[in-house]
């Protein structure tokens, strides 16, 4: 796609949300569309969009950050008692075809986890939001989309 240089082809070299929602435009897969937090603590306050985005039929939401080197894809939310929020976490190193969903808790490739403790607060975090929808629009509205060239 030429945002790499050319030795990156074919190596094992991480590609972030950035490089996905990218990937996503160039093969023209469901919309990317990114959010940047600029702190782990700030993800707390994105709960209530990632509940609207997921209640109105959103695809996964990829995460990755930079002092939090696990990247993560998130496939719901929960909002417990209180401020406590979970988010529904499958990790994106999963590969094969399970036989149940029992199968994927049972070895830790999804679980539930509080948002509290998932996320690194010192570390910021990027956002791909997915949508099924076609029509280009930004996941945090107050970013301009030009702060990513």
């Amino acid at each position: 796609m030429g945002d790499k240089p050319p030795g990156f082809r074919g190596s094992r070299g991480w590609i972030g949300c950035v490089e996905a929602s990218l990937c996503l435009d160039h093969f023209r897969g469901p919309q990317g569309r990114l959010c940047h937090v600029p702190r782990g603590a700030g993800l707390l306050g994105e709960v209530e969009r990632l509940y609207s985005h997921f209640t109105a039929d959103g695809g996964p939401v990829m995460v990755g950050g930079d002092a939090d080197a696990r990247s993560k894809a998130l496939l719901g939310v929960c909002l417990g008692p209180g401020t406590e929020a979970y988010v529904l976490v499958l990790d994106p190193h999963c590969w094969g075809a399970p036989k149940n969903p029992t199968e994927l808790q049972a070895a830790g490739w999804v679980s539930w986890q509080e948002v509290n403790t998932t996320f690194d607060p010192k570390s910021f975090y990027n956002l791909c939001w997915t949508s099924r929808n076609s029509e280009k629009q930004d996941a945090c509205p107050e970013l301009r989309q030009s702060s990513w060239n």
